[in-house]
């Protein structure tokens, strides 16, 4: 395979990509706010509960601990 080959072959991965990128249909903006909106409460919630987990946790190995 000689470069001019190889040059076509990475010209035509290129041109490929592009056709794909002009299928992509983005989320409206009012999407994008409603799903970031939903990972952050969940983030928040999950934050939350391994928080108390933790600290629960941490009594209840020092209870056993210290007798």
């Amino acid at each position: 395979m000689d470069v001019k080959e190889k040059i076509e072959i990475v010209k035509a991965y290129f041109r490929e990509v592009y056709m794909e990128g002009k299928r992509i249909t983005w989320p409206s903006r009012k999407d994008a706010l409603k799903g970031t909106y939903i990972v952050l409460i969940t983030v928040f919630v999950a934050a939350l509960f391994l928080g108390i987990v933790d600290v629960g946790l941490a009594k209840f190995i020092q209870a056993i601990l210290h007798g």
